[in-house]
């Protein structure tokens, strides 16, 4: 049993009750406060805790629970960037993504192959966008081989269901995906490693102010009600298109400083294998995709600007229609049924201010410093989020700096901390299916998820198994995952609601598996005391 167990076990805090938690937070003073557990937030806290600073995160959500979660699911260089000059800015994301890809995170983020459809009166001549694809390689080093165009033929016998009407030619050109929301949740586990102190659910009701400046928080767990006080040197406002809800707690007369675009996207059940995906230009300026995800198809997006709440947005009617139509460009009609459909969501993307239509604005991250001295952190790409946050650790390291007589951080940063569970995921698989206790072994489709989402971490859902062989159960016929995961969710990884579970811990939602039956047992199992 114990070769099944993970080295390096993750730390007492996501084992700890939320009160304990809570009590943490409340008697210590804290270098860093960062509100907002989105990726950006995550990232800063993640470095921050790196460098030897006390590190608190909270999140009135769960952990990338809006839009981090809520993404086109890749990790890329910026094809579209190009047209614009960007050939820097492109660069830098290629590096980024490589990083991610090979040190980081190999268990999480995967290769992908594009197909760049080239339609006759389409807004792009094959010359164009085979030059485009071939400097876009170039830019990666060749890394992901060289961009090229091949024939319509050539391209519909890899992906069948691919539309060639009026089709002239297809560029090629590699990125990477992932699953954004385990991407996110294992950096979470990297920041608690690092020493960060961290609490999903619990939402900041005001902020406290010492002679003027910003000096901590009040907050309160949206589970049980309990309130709680958090002081700190220096809060970071993370919180993606609620930044400037908080700015005016800080700053009742603080001015707009960003504007949101909504991204929606459809998932469907795939009836045919993908072994591409496929970007199609709609205008200049937006692409529609169509990705293998998941063993699903996924559809998006859409970029239209939002001035509603923020807590409201969900991919409409109207949404699905246009991600649909825009996708029948480029992917024939019986892939495309209402009744493959099993999931629909929507994301903001946060915008610096400023004109034009947010379908041309600049994807860059603003930080800026209010009235009381509080850091707000807005915009970004999720391939960016370790640049980003070391960007805002190195503001932030200043004003603590400057704020405590001088005193340095105690530790350098590592530049390419993997996070957890860093790890071979066809090792992994293999070991997963050949064990020598027969209450471990995994179905090869199970073995294989496991291997993709939990990297080494995956022994310790399987010792979950050998303790528990019910727990070794699908939740659900067509889906890959096991009832340990949903334990594993509640006990190392904050899962506290069904939605924790269902929607962000597994891929039970997006596989439109949640039915009522499944939820009713992962309440069941969340509610159970250790």
């Amino acid at each position: 049993m114990s070769t099944l167990r993970n080295e390096h076990p993750l730390g007492a805090h996501p084992n700890s009750g939320r009160a304990e938690t809570r009590t943490h937070l409340a008697k210590a003073t804290y270098d860093v406060l960062v509100i907002g557990g989105g990726i950006l937030g995550i990232s800063t806290a993640w470095h921050a805790a790196q460098a030897g600073l006390r590190v608190a995160l909270v999140d009135a959500g769960d952990f990338a629970g809006a839009t981090s979660s809520a993404s086109s699911k890749l990790l890329h260089g910026g094809l579209r960037y190009l047209q614009t000059g960007a050939v820097k800015l492109v660069a830098e994301n290629h590096r980024e993504r490589r990083v991610l890809a090979k040190d980081v995170a190999p268990h999480l983020v995967n290769p992908l192959t594009f197909y760049l459809p080239v339609h006759k009166g389409g807004p792009h001549g094959a010359a164009k966008l085979g030059a485009g694809v071939f400097a876009y390689s170039m830019l990666s080093g060749f890394g992901d081989g060289v961009g090229r165009l091949i024939s319509p033929a050539k391209a519909a016998a890899a992906n069948p269901g691919l539309r060639t009407d009026n089709l002239k030619a297809v560029a090629v050109y590699g990125d990477h995906q992932m699953n954004d929301a385990r991407v996110a949740v294992m950096t979470v586990r990297a920041a608690v490693q690092s020493g960060a102190v961290v609490i999903n659910h619990a939402e900041v009701t005001g902020l406290r102010f010492t002679h003027g400046r910003v000096s901590g928080a009040d907050v309160q767990d949206r589970l049980d009600g309990t309130e709680f006080g958090v002081d700190v040197r220096l809060v970071i406002n993370a919180t993606g298109p609620w930044v400037d809800h908080l700015r005016r707690m800080e700053d009742k007369s603080a001015a707009p400083s960003i504007r949101l675009s909504k991204g929606a996207h459809v998932v469907l059940r795939r009836n045919a294998p993908w072994k591409a995906a496929t970007a199609t230009p709609i205008d200049r300026h937006r692409i529609a995709f169509a990705l293998p995800w998941e063993d699903q198809l996924l559809l998006g997006t859409t970029d239209e600007a939002y001035d509603g709440d923020p807590a409201d947005v969900r991919a409409t009617e109207a949404d699905i229609r246009q991600i649909l139509d825009e996708a029948a460009l480029s992917v024939r009609d019986e892939h495309l049924s209402r009744d493959l459909i099993t999931y629909a969501f929507a994301g903001l993307r946060v915008l610096p201010g400023g004109p034009g239509g947010v379908e041309s604005a600049k994807r860059e991250t603003v930080v800026t410093e209010g009235r009381g001295g509080m850091l707000s952190v807005a915009g970004g790409k999720w391939t960016t989020y370790r640049h980003i946050g070391r960007m805002v650790l190195r503001k932030a390291a200043r004003l603590h700096r400057s704020r405590s007589g001088g005193e340095k951080p105690a530790s350098p940063l590592t530049r390419r901390a993997p996070l957890p569970g860093l790890a071979d995921p066809e090792a992994v698989a293999h070991r997963l299916l050949t064990h020598r206790e027969p209450s471990a072994l995994m179905d090869p489709v199970t073995a294989r998820h496991l291997a993709t989402h939990y990297g080494s971490l995956s022994f310790d859902i399987a010792h979950l198994v050998i303790d528990d062989p019910a727990l070794g159960e699908r939740i659900h016929p067509d889906g890959p995952e096991i009832w340990a995961q949903v334990v594993y969710a509640r006990d190392h990884e904050w899962a506290r609601t069904v939605d924790d579970v269902v929607r962000r811990r597994t891929t039970l939602t997006i596989r439109g598996l949640d039915t009522d039956d499944v939820r009713a047992r992962v309440r069941d199992l969340l509610e159970r005391k250790e």
